[in-house]
Formats: structure tokens, C-alpha cells, sequence
């Protein structure tokens, strides 16, 4: 049996239930980067060809999506990609080098530059294997749990296009702020309107939850956020929904993760966002103080907590669940999970997650 959009009738919704704020039997838990190197089968999968061919053949990123549901009863998918492809379908050459992680061997240097940049209007086409892989998993999911679509948000893309790789300072891209705020504000432009096409693309493809990843908040403090990151994540957020509801789609669920960003809470939570994400150095029970009661939090264990033994994170577990408290609430890592961590202990972490959230 088929539900009217030509997927599979979904049989875990905890997780779209939580973002919209409805009652749930347990908390629903997933984890960030859960499809990655710390899988054996995922190293297995990855030894045969580069990153980026991984994401660009539908296949294979719906294979290694579905790795970690395979393994755990985690409550969502998030699909096999990267958010740099917005960056490589504007024009910029990225590389995957190991040890070194992202590559841009062209930034950008000035403004300048933009005029490399192809237009966000043609972003869709570049992008189809994306959506290709958005439509296999969830076909391929049979409705075990919701599938989460992504993208970068504009001053985390631009941040990277500009320093080129990663960078403990940003100083590159953060020194176009102040040198050249109005080529900054026409990079941002360009990025966002690319990435709104792209989001929606994701919506039309089977994608269930949106996540905007922010996860350069930390360079920015509250002015350059007002300034260069929080328009565009408004922007972003106002017109996914009004163009997917435009399509006929249901209104899609969409999160914000501003990693480093415990100073843009009370923005955020003005925005039309259902989850905001927090890393693991906010406190739960002071971020819905500021946030209010009508936003889903999203976090926040330290990943590295999963260093621990079982019966620590455990503990770590029910602290964490007792402090943001059944309602409205997203389990998740405060980060992404690292390559050297033991399958068995994410296995714990999502145990445990259910374990204290039964009602």
C-alpha cells in the first residue's frame, strides 16, 4: 500500500511528529554524519571509490543512508551528500583529500571573483543525482523512518569558498565582512537563492525534514550574525515553505543548527524554523528558556561522550533526556560522530535515548 505521493506508508513518525510538536511514544533520536566512517561496511564502500563519486551516484549514497538503519533503530535518515555541492554546482572545483578533508585549489580571493560563478538558476540540473538518491532511499526506507534532506547555510558555504579548506579562524572570509560587506551581501544573495532551489528540489524529491546547517556560527558573533547570516537563514526558511506549499507538498518540517551560535537562540527562535539544533556547549534547560515552549530542540550530547563505556553514556543519556524533557524534543549528538568511535557505542547512546523517553 502506497500513501498519494507514490512512497511507502510511513510507519515511524516520531520524528516529524516531534518537529511539529505532537505527542510521541518516545523521544526520537538520529544521529549527525550516522552514515560515515566509523561504519566498517561504510569503509568497506568507500575504499572502492572517492567521496564525492559517492555522493554523485544515487546508489551508492542511498546504500550507505540506509547503513546505519540497517545497524540501529534510528528514527530518521539523513541522505548520503555533502553541503559543499552547492559550491561545485556554482562552478568551484572541490576535493575530498584524505587527512585534509574539503579542497577548494581555486578560492575565491576578491570580489572579483563572483563573476566565475554560474548562476544559482541552473543549481537544480547539476544537482538532479541528489535528487535521484533522495528518491531511491525513501522508496528503499519502506516508511522505517522519516528521510532528513540538507544543505549548508549561506555564510557556512561562503565561509569555505573563500578560506578554501577549513580553518580554526575564518579570517579569510571574515575579512571580506568587513573589507567588502557589499560583495559579501551579493555572495550570501547568490548562495541563498541557490539553496532555496536546491531545499525545494529535496522537498519535491521524498525528502521529509530540511536541516540547514550553520555550522560556522562560532566565527560570528551577534552583530555579524544579525547582519550576514540571519536574513539569509530567514530568507531561506519563508520561501522553501511558501514555494513547497505553492507545489501542492505538505508543509515540510525544517531545522536550523547554528554550531558555536548559543548567542543567536533568541533570533533564531523568530523564525519560522519548527527545530532549532544546539551543540553540546548549551545548556538544555537555558536554551528553552530562550527559545520558548512552542520550538522542538534538537542535541545535545558532546560526541565524544561516546568515548565513554556503556554505562556511562548511560548516565550521560538520561541526564541529557531528563533535562530537555520528553516534549518537543529531538535526541540528538552535539556534533557529528567521528571516524574512530565503536559502532556499539552509538548503538548505546540510541538505546538509551528510548529507554528513558517511554511515557
Amino acid at each position: 500500500m502506497a500513501e498519494e505521493d507514490g512512497f511507502p506508508v510511513m510507519k515511524n513518525d516520531r520524528l516529524l511528529r516531534a518537529a511539529r510538536g505532537e505527542d510521541v511514544d518516545v523521544v526520537p533520536v538520529w544521529a549527525m554524519r550516522q552514515a560515515g566512517r566509523y561504519l566498517p561496511e561504510f569503509r568497506e564502500e568507500r575504499a572502492k571509490c572517492d567521496f564525492f563519486t559517492m555522493c554523485q551516484t544515487p546508489e551508492l549514497s542511498c546504500k550507505v543512508t540506509l547503513q546505519p538503519l540497517n545497524r540501529f533503530p534510528l528514527d530518521a535518515a539523513i541522505i548520503f551528500s555533502d553541503i559543499l555541492v552547492i559550491p561545485q554546482a556554482l562552478g568551484m572545483e572541490v576535493e575530498m583529500r584524505a587527512g585534509e578533508g574539503p579542497v577548494f585549489p581555486s578560492p575565491l580571493r576578491g570580489p572579483e571573483d563572483l563573476a566565475k560563478l554560474a548562476s544559482p538558476a541552473d543549481v537544480c540540473s547539476k544537482l538532479q543525482y541528489v535528487f535521484d538518491a533522495l528518491t531511491l532511499t525513501r522508496k528503499k526506507l519502506e516508511g522505517k523512518a522519516p528521510l532528513i534532506g540538507f544543505s549548508g547555510a549561506p555564510w557556512t558555504i561562503m565561509a569555505y569558498m573563500i578560506e578554501g579548506k577549513g580553518s580554526k579562524t575564518m579570517s579569510n572570509a571574515k575579512g571580506w565582512l568587513y573589507k567588502y560587506p557589499e560583495a559579501s551581501h551579493k555572495l550570501l544573495k547568490i548562495i541563498t537563492d541557490a539553496t532555496v532551489s536546491y531545499l525545494v528540489g529535496q522537498a519535491k524529491a521524498g525528502a521529509q525534514l530540511l536541516q540547514v546547517f550553520e555550522s560556522h556560527a562560532e566565527h560570528l558573533g551577534p552583530n555579524l550574525f544579525q547582519e550576514f547570516s540571519l536574513p539569509y537563514l530567514k530568507q531561506i526558511c519563508d520561501e522553501v515553505k511558501e514555494r513547497v506549499l505553492k507545489l501542492g507538498l505538505k508543509d515540510i518540517p525544517m531545522t536550523v543548527f547554528p554550531k558555536g551560535g548559543h548567542y543567536a537562540l533568541k533570533d533564531l527562535a523568530a523564525l519560522k524554523y519548527e527545530v532549532i539544533g544546539i551543540d553540546w556547549t548549551v545548556d538544555p534547560v537555558l536554551a528553552r528558556k530562550i527559545v520558548g515552549p512552542n520550538k522542538t530542540l534538537q542535541g545535545n550530547l558532546d560526541p565524544c561522550a561516546l568515548y565513554a563505556d556503556k554505562k556511562h553514556i548511560d548516565t550521560a543519556v538520561k541526564e541529557m533526556v531528563e533535562k530537555f524533557g520528553r516534549e518537543r524534543y529531538i535526541a540528538n549528538l552535539g556534533h557529528g560522530m567521528y571516524p574512530d568511535m565503536d559502532p556499539e557505542h552509538l548503538a548505546a547512546f540510541v538505546e538509551a535515548v528510548h529507554k528513558y523517553s517511554k511515557k
